[in-house]
């Protein structure tokens, strides 16, 4: 049976003043459905991906999706959580629900985290690193990645000038997004350079390298494919894989992402599929340095070269692959409940050719990557639209 999604919904990203966990949830929940052209009736079984860690006071939040409507009292709910792929392992749950014989699956993600104080927000998003090893990194977890980018260059030479065109590309793109938090294109000289508007923050990794703290939410309807070609729309899932690997950074080789590695090759394998028939990919940028290496991991580029893909403008919105036409986590925020879910939502969009001014041309193809930690959790998607 393939799970396909026939609805979708997305708020803003950024500092939503006034808004709770509870209004951001609810609010997408109750667009989804109406996108699906739905009621609440008809959900079988509810998802929601929360990380929370400290963001919010209210904890065990599954049933807060039920505050959208008074008709989804009773309905199954569960929240799950990976760590930055926490989004992405509720739409893989939402699927297997599907698999299992549900007809109707709503799908949330959602994350508050402008109202907590700057140091806890470092404190909590360390808790998805390895603390007896990692507890203690400067900088929190800009600071793993500081490392990483650190390794990187020491094994590779030094890659400001790509990081710099990934931070630039990522916000170019982003401009033409309504739902991003940060909509300005800064340029790649201004993302190169060091400035007190965009100093050093950990390692060789500035401001423009790192992704944002964010508010938002993003909803999506699951159904079989039986059902879904007689609904408006339906983009099928070719193929969902998740691996996991180990949590310290020091059981593994961390610059080869090795776990993103073998999702993407499960991931096209299972799909038929090659990286070449992909139309776009919406990759998890959280810091430049990942998305560099993201890019050998997946096999757009050999082992210590995804530089050249980045500086040659390939993975550019009119570039042989574009990555993260959607401006990415760097221009569009990273909520982190929300993410996965997100990418889900705006791949549909572009398969739809509903994705606006972000629209790549002739898009048949999508390829999701959503990560947890440092290449801890991985999950990867390949969309199709059926209807």
């Amino acid at each position: 049976m393939t799970a396909c999604i026939v609805g979708w919904a997305h708020s803003r990203f950024g500092k939503l003043e006034g808004e709770t966990l509870e209004s951001l949830i609810t609010t997408v929940a109750n667009q989804a459905l109406e996108h699906a052209g739905i009621g609440p009736d008809d959900v079988d079984e509810i998802v929601l991906g929360h990380f929370n860690a400290g963001f919010s006071a209210q904890d065990f939040t599954a049933s807060l999706v039920l505050q959208a409507d008074e008709r989804l009292r009773f309905k199954p709910a569960t929240r799950v959580e990976n760590a930055c792929a926490t989004g992405s392992a509720a739409v893989r749950q939402g699927i297997r629900a599907i698999n299992a014989g549900q007809r109707i699956v709503l799908v949330v993600g959602a994350e508050q985290m402008t109202t907590t104080l700057g140091p806890e927000i470092g404190k909590n998003l360390l808790r998805a690193s390895y603390l007896p090893e990692e507890g203690d990194t400067p900088a929190g977890f800009a600071g793993v990645f500081g490392n990483i980018a650190q390794a990187y260059f020491q094994r590779h030479g030094d890659q400001s000038d790509a990081l710099a065109m990934i931070a630039a590309k990522n916000h170019k793109n982003g401009v033409d997004n309504p739902y991003a938090q940060m909509r300005k294109d800064f340029g790649f000289e201004f993302c190169r350079t060091e400035s007190e508007k965009n100093p050093f923050v950990a390692g060789p990794l500035k401001r423009t390298d790192c992704s944002l703290v964010s508010d938002g939410a993003a909803a999506l309807v699951l159904t079989d494919s039986t059902t879904a070609l007689r609904m408006r729309r339906a983009v099928a899932f070719r193929a969902n894989e998740h691996v996991q690997d180990f949590l310290p950074m020091s059981k593994r080789d961390i610059l080869l992402f090795e776990g993103c590695e073998v999702a993407w090759a499960k991931a096209l394998k299972s799909a038929g599929v090659t990286l070449d028939d992909l139309s776009f990919v919406e990759t998890h940028d959280c810091f430049t340095i990942a998305e560099l290496i993201e890019y050998e991991a997946m096999g757009l580029a050999p082992r210590g070269e995804g530089a050249r893909v980045a500086m040659e403008g390939i993975t550019a919105r009119d570039g042989r692959l574009p990555v993260n036409p959607s401006g990415g986590l760097k221009a569009k925020g990273h909520p982190i409940g929300a993410t996965g879910v997100s990418m889900h939502v705006l791949s549909a969009m572009q398969l739809t050719g509903e994705a606006g001014g972000i629209q790549v041309k002739d898009a048949k193809l999508g390829g999701i990557f959503n990560m947890g930690g440092a290449a801890v959790a991985n999950y990867v998607s390949i969309l199709d639209r059926i209807r």
